[in-house]
């Protein structure tokens, strides 16, 4: 028995999805649609080109529900529409016009609690399984990681009190991004939900719940360290139609999250991202500290790694690195991004969850802690200090960056 699903949506994040269901058996893509119908048949013709199937491209999101084939979604629209779409998919489940069982959701969330609430309140009204899909923590590197920790390292010596994790890149590649009132805020929202979940997944104890490990205080810095320069201003505006000086959004955040596990040990994840970074391309890095050891990834450490001289001129590509920055010199090769960075392993998990009828080990109840995570870093940065982790004061809590209040100044 193979799973059918359908994306709704058709863009980076989706196809990125369709590569990491390369190698997942018993799933076959039935249907797709997206607001754009051209980047919907385009997504369709490289379904079928990779094998998954040839999908049907829809124009309209009801009569692509009420495919009997279809048993579950993933929803990879850009953050303002997750809410919108989780409300029609639940309607139509819940007055049995479709017989989808389970939507995956890419990240984050949603763009604050509210509307990660209100989700969660839909699916669980309609009986529908959810998955949150954060590729970090299915990265093959992190889980070996993991396990050298926690079976070596704090079995030995004592659990890890340290992580660090980044990311790091020159921009996104859509406008909606760079858009705050739209996505709910810059680099943090954007990238700092990975960093996030990955030290948390990294420093609780495997053997024990995930509400093992409970946030104490929350501290963040945010910051316009580049895209409001004129220069950089004017290329968002000529390749993405964006005035950043206008609606401007933040390009840096640090943040830092003091836990307490389950016996009164003070844990620190600290997370830096930035869409600032030159360099190669993409580079997510990690660091675990524990008593006598400690662990590294750099996605930009590659075993697989190529050189041309300045008398070849190349055009620009992303045939390397994700986010490529050069085309010239000595460049690392991600041999397979989708393996690489987590969307082959967290989208079997998926798949098999979804058709074994069982809820996803990674699931929108952490998206929603997350999102109150994240929604607290942008309260500390306001505030300019540390503050407590109290659910309560994010409940309503809309980031000045999300209202247009945001000032680089």
């Amino acid at each position: 028995m193979a799973l059918g699903i359908a994306f709704l949506g058709s863009g980076f994040s989706a196809r990125f999805h369709l590569r990491g269901l390369v190698g997942v058996r018993n799933v076959e893509v039935k249907g797709v649609y997206s607001r754009n119908l051209n980047s919907s048949k385009e997504f369709a013709g490289l379904s079928e080109q990779l094998g998954l199937g040839k999908p049907k491209v829809y124009d309209d999101i009801s009569k692509m529900l009420s495919d009997k084939e279809i048993n579950a979604v993933w929803l990879t629209v850009p953050n303002d529409a997750h809410l919108e779409y989780t409300k029609l998919i639940s309607e139509e489940v819940s007055q049995g016009r479709s017989n989808v069982n389970g939507i995956a959701v890419e990240k984050p969330l949603a763009r604050n609690v509210k509307e990660a609430k209100e989700m969660i309140r839909l699916v669980e009204k309609a009986g529908l399984l959810h998955g949150y899909l954060e590729n970090q923590i299915f990265m093959p590197s992190v889980v070996r990681a993991k396990e050298a920790i926690w079976e070596m390292g704090a079995r030995n010596s004592g659990r890890p009190y340290l992580a660090r994790a980044a990311e790091e890149h020159s921009g996104p590649h859509n406008s909606w991004f760079w858009k705050p009132t739209i996505s709910g805020g810059g680099a943090l929202i954007d990238m700092t939900c990975h960093s996030l979940e990955a030290t948390r997944f990294l420093l609780t104890d495997p053997s024990k719940d995930k509400s093992s490990l409970k946030p104490k205080h929350v501290y963040a810095v945010i910051e316009t360290l580049k895209w409001n320069k004129e220069e950089y201003a004017r290329h968002l505006k000529e390749r993405h139609n964006v005035d950043f000086v206008k609606e401007p959004a933040e390009d840096y955040a640090l943040t830092v999250i003091t836990y307490e596990d389950d016996i009164g040990n003070l844990i620190m994840a600290e997370t830096r991202t930035s869409w600032n970074f030159v360099g190669a391309g993409l580079r997510l890095s990690v660091e675990v500290l524990g008593p006598e050891y400690s662990v590294n990834i750099n996605t930009l450490q590659s075993e697989l790694s190529t050189f041309f001289s300045r008398n070849i001129k190349l055009p620009p590509s992303e045939t390397f690195v994700e986010k490529q920055n050069a085309d010239q010199g000595l460049m690392p090769i991600i041999s397979d991004e989708a393996v690489t960075y987590g969307y082959q392993g967290e989208d079997r998990h998926m798949v098999e969850s979804f058709l074994s009828r069982k809820m996803p080990l990674e699931n929108w109840y952490d998206g929603l802690l997350i999102v109150q995570l994240m929604m607290h870093a942008y309260l500390s940065a306001e505030n300019g200090r540390k503050i407590s982790f109290d659910p309560q004061q994010v409940e309503d809590f809309i980031p000045k960056v999300a209202r247009g209040l945001y000032s680089t100044i």
